[in-house]
């Protein structure tokens, strides 16, 4: 049944909807697997430290997108802001960056899958490894494609599956480094923790998705705000716990392949080592598999005639068929190419330069006075801009070259599209 014509539109999401649903994006797989290379990368509590520094550098971004996402109760978040600020090109810009983000993000996934789950099912030489990650792929994307209601359910079990290690490993290996006196600091240098916090964008990322659907919203203009801002509170507090509990469980975390796992059976004695490598496993598939059934949705929303052609939004069953195609054969050639770590930045420079953008449709839209933005605003889309900045100073010049030329794709591949219709409507 739909609504009556004129009727008023039903807002369903509340606050706690909102926090729940932000707190869901952020926490993931990424810090399944995260506590090692941040180890790696600034030693000792120092690592715990870089999800303290990010976090800090992520509150203006993400006051950004609450803002926002107050004054434009709309669904479709970046990409609706750039429109109206920027134009069409930059909106297609920001919309083919958020793609290139997702993309990267499960790559990373299907990354991690590789190597933490595979040598315990078997596959431990590389060839058996990358085939049991094509493998992991294929079978997500097929999943997908059979619809969405079946991708519905099949994620909402994954998720509940994975809460419950987790929860414990909070629960009991946190309080329990808690009530140990503090490790030194140990030799550590800014540039390491500035890498480490350029690292720790990864799983710190995922607020983002608080104001993506704005049109459902309800309880008043601060409600957006308020969640994007404690969902990435909450992480940071969580994320700190764990990366202190796997410091104090595990001496040479730096080395470990399955910190989360090595930690919850250090605590437990070993006896619920499966439970934990279960939870790590089912979290890692549960959200490679999300993001297969999402991430195609970028690309299809610039499927229309003016951008990328309407074939990409054609849907089957729900599923935007030519799309996820798109990007199952995108992932697999990044399986192919990238390392782990090298993915995670990757995505986290892709979702800096999102977020870039983003601050500067705040800081239009604030010059413009439009929807209630103002003086303050202008004051911190560029104390956001800052605050990438620093964060992206970490990133290596290849690696910003690759995010270069990964965006350059995306225009390149608009004005070939441009091209192609101006020729077919000449003939």
């Amino acid at each position: 049944m739909t609504a009556a014509a004129g009727a008023p539109r039903q807002r369903v999401l509340g606050f706690w909807s909102l926090l729940t649903l932000g707190i869901n994006g952020i926490v993931g797989v990424g810090i399944f697997f995260a506590p090692g290379p941040l180890a790696r990368t600034a030693p000792g509590p120092a690592s715990a430290l870089a999800f303290v520094l990010t976090g800090l550098l992520l509150l203006p971004v993400a006051w950004t997108y609450g803002r926002l996402g107050s004054a434009y109760p709309e669904d479709g978040g970046p990409y609706v802001w750039a429109r109206v600020a920027l134009g069409e090109r930059f909106a297609f810009g920001v919309g083919f960056v958020a793609f290139a983000s997702a993309v990267l993000s499960t790559a990373a996934v299907v990354s991690g899958l590789g190597q933490f789950l595979a040598p315990e099912l078997g596959f431990d030489t590389p060839a058996s490894r990358w085939g049991f990650q094509a493998g992991a792929a294929l079978l997500f994307s097929t999943v997908t494609v059979l619809g969405l209601r079946l991708s519905a359910r099949v994620w909402s079990a994954l998720t509940v599956l994975k809460l419950l290690p987790l929860a414990l490993l909070v629960g009991v290996g946190a309080s329990q480094a808690l009530s140990h006196a503090p490790a030194p600091l140990g030799p550590w240098s800014g540039a390491g923790v500035g890498r480490a916090a350029l690292l720790a964008v990864f799983p710190l990322q995922g607020f983002e998705i608080v104001p993506v659907p704005g049109g459902e919203v309800r309880g008043g203009p601060r409600t957006v705000l308020r969640a994007t801002l404690l969902s990435l509170a909450f992480a940071v507090v969580l994320y700190v716990l764990l990366q202190l509990a796997c410091l104090q469980a595990l001496p040479a975390l730096e080395s470990s392949t399955a910190p989360i796992v090595e930690a919850g059976a250090y605590y437990t004695r070993g006896a619920w080592r499966g439970l934990f490598a279960a939870g790590a496993n089912i979290s890692a598939c549960g959200i490679a598999f999300g993001m297969f059934a999402m991430t195609p949705r970028y690309l299809a929303a610039l499927g229309t005639d003016s951008l990328l052609g309407a074939e990409l939004a054609r849907e089957r069953r729900g599923v935007p068929t030519r799309s996820l195609l798109v990007t199952t054969l995108a992932v697999l050639l990044l399986v192919s190419s990238s390392t782990l770590g090298g993915l995670f930045v990757l995505s986290s420079l892709a979702v800096l330069l999102q977020y870039a953008v983003s601050a500067a449709s705040l800081f239009r839209l604030a010059a413009r006075g439009e929807r209630g933005l103002g003086k303050l605003d202008l004051l911190l889309a560029p104390c956001t801009l800052l605050a990438i900045a620093a964060l992206a100073q970490a990133a290596l010049a290849a690696e910003l070259l690759i995010l270069g030329g990964i965006l350059a794709g995306g225009f390149l591949l608009l004005a070939l599209r441009r091209a192609l219709a101006r020729r077919q409507a000449a003939r």
